[in-house]
């Protein structure tokens, strides 16, 4: 038995990107970064959260009636007011929507209950050479509890695999990379000021923790991604800074850049928050291209998309 405990929003079953092969990807909650851009923003708080779909809502007022906070309040338009700030996320506004208008995002579980749904898709680990791959969230914001998992996997014969920010401490990011074979690692911004603009942190840490993983875990393949974000890390010295640092790394199998999209903006209202980027468009594709040939000129494997 595995005692870890830990938070998750989400289990993807049957994945066939973030890695090689078949694979189950676990998402964790909570994250160190606040990235302008985060596709998944439901990630960013380590706490369950309680996300609102308004067009499910047939303003019944059950919530309301459930509610003991008193974070949701019935205007004699009939629409329902739902105020964040004193909610206690205790669920009770869920359990009484029959509609499916609110749920909760988000819930603690055991690594070993996480084991236990991998096992389900053994067969076919095995038969395409595929495994699980923590994401985010941030896996290393939950370090015991990542580690576990993962040392289970590897003892079942999964290929494992994290994508992770790398903004942690080296003793907790070396607990998880002990037990990889493959690490997806972003690269948002090589200008640590700007970076921390972007981001919320700086990258110093997350530049010399690459650096550490690719001299301590010459075993872990390194891929690292790069957002292409208009405006804000496409620029062309951007781009060489990061070619450079990429350079010198033995373990990095290749970069991938991947173009900014908006697949993630409608779950901001859900959780009620305001997106940033409101009038960033995803990059022209020759634009990235040429991103592509800067990087490849400097002899490193090179795609666009993951």
């Amino acid at each position: 038995m595995i005692p870890t405990d830990g938070m998750i929003y989400k289990i993807e079953r049957l994945a066939v990107y973030d890695g090689p092969g078949i694979r189950t990807v676990i998402f964790l909650k909570g994250c160190p970064l606040s990235c302008l851009w985060c596709t998944s923003p439901e990630s960013q708080k380590t706490d369950p959260e309680i996300g609102f779909w308004p067009e499910k809502c047939t303003q019944c007022g059950a919530c309301a009636d459930a509610c003991r906070s008193g974070a949701i309040e019935q205007t004699h338009n009939k629409d329902m007011v739902f105020n964040r700030r004193i909610c206690r996320n205790n669920g009770d506004c869920v359990n009484a929507c029959r509609f499916d208008a609110r749920n909760m995002i988000g819930w603690k579980t055991s690594a070993d209950r996480v084991i236990q749904e991998l096992e389900k898709d053994t067969v076919f680990y095995h038969r395409s050479r595929g495994g699980i791959t923590l994401s985010g969230g941030e896996p290393v914001f939950q370090p015991q509890f990542s580690a576990a998992i993962l040392k289970k996997a590897v003892e079942m014969g999964f290929h494992t695999a994290i994508e992770t920010c790398a903004y942690s401490n080296w003793q907790p990011f070396a607990l998880i990379l002990e037990h990889l074979d493959l690490a997806y690692v972003d690269i948002k911004q090589m200008n640590s000021s700007t970076h921390q603009l972007l981001t919320g942190k700086g990258n110093d840490m997350i530049l010399d923790n690459i650096r550490r993983l690719d001299k301590a875990f010459p075993h872990i393949d390194l891929i690292l991604r790069v957002p292409v974000i208009p405006g804000y890390n496409d620029e062309k010295n951007n781009i060489i800074e990061t070619a450079e640092f990429a350079s010198g790394l033995k373990t990095l199998k290749r970069i991938e850049l991947l173009p900014y999209h908006r697949y993630g903006v409608s779950i901001y209202p859900v959780i009620g928050k305001e997106y940033a980027l409101t009038r960033i468009r995803p990059p022209e594709l020759r634009q990235v291209e040429c991103l592509k040939e800067i990087i490849r000129r400097y002899g490193i494997a090179v795609q666009i998309g993951g």
